[in-house]
């Protein structure tokens, strides 16, 4: 198995689905946002607030290099997506899903997490990044539909997807 990339946008599920693949394949899971607060000492949030969106994308594909190169289940940010150079990096060191969620899905799973820095904008505003990055999301390898679905539906589907295509490489 090469590493896997889950990509959405908020609140689509890619964390936890994220920790139930990885517990599934018995391989380690990273989350980047995760990852840059780690390496940055501060939460997301905080990275906004003083230094901008602009110093966080470049944390993103600085960071997005440094991940240890083992077979592992990275989950992105929303925002991964936008920039080309991070969707072909993915794309080049493993296989990339999109998990899908429809938009009024994604506002009910994160109405009440205050964790989101880009969830104080307006609802249109919302909807209209979320528009603006399905062109990017939907370069993944396969997308995977989660709205409506339980944790353990999408991991099988993603196991499913995998076992295909190892088989189709073999």
């Amino acid at each position: 198995m090469k590493r896997v990339y889950l990509t959405g946008f908020m609140g689509a599920g890619k964390t936890t689905v994220g920790r139930a693949l990885a517990e599934q394949l018995c391989v380690p899971m990273i989350d980047t946002d995760s990852y840059i607060e780690e390496k940055i000492g501060k939460p997301i949030k905080q990275i906004f607030v003083e230094e901008g969106e602009a110093a966080f994308r470049r944390y993103e594909r600085e960071f997005l290099r440094t991940l240890p190169p083992d077979k592992r289940i990275v989950t992105t940010g929303g925002g991964m997506v936008i920039q080309p150079e991070n969707r072909e990096w993915m794309k080049q060191t493993g296989m990339v899903i999109y998990l899908h969620c429809d938009f009024a899905e994604i506002m009910r799973r994160i109405a009440d997490d205050d964790t989101r820095p880009l969830l104080s904008n307006q609802l249109e505003d919302l909807q209209r990044l979320w528009e603006q990055r399905l062109p990017y999301y939907s370069e993944a390898h396969i997308v995977i539909d989660t709205t409506g679905k339980r944790v353990e539906e999408v991991v099988q589907e993603i196991m499913e997807w995998i076992k295909k295509t190892e088989n189709r490489q073999e």
